[in-house]
């Protein structure tokens, strides 16, 4: 298994987050699925795991930003 390059890592980053949502369910249907090999299931589960974290990073972003709006009504 190979480290994501730098370019692999901002095409992630560049991704939104529906984007990111719609391909790590494509990764789990297909992992699901079965029929893969060790090595295209591992690929699989690591690409899935980076498109989560995307999601969770827009996820914590969307939140920072409701608690920001929120303290602002409050003062």
């Amino acid at each position: 298994m190979t480290e994501k390059t730098k370019d692999e890592q901002l095409s992630y980053e560049q991704l939104s987050y529906e984007q990111a949502r719609a391909e790590l369910a494509s990764v789990v249907e297909r992992l699901e699925a079965g029929g893969t090999s060790l090595e295209e299931s591992l690929a699989l589960w690591e690409r899935g795991e980076q498109l989560a974290g995307v999601c969770q990073r827009w996820l914590d972003g969307a939140r920072a930003r409701i608690d920001t709006a929120r303290q602002k009504t409050e003062e």
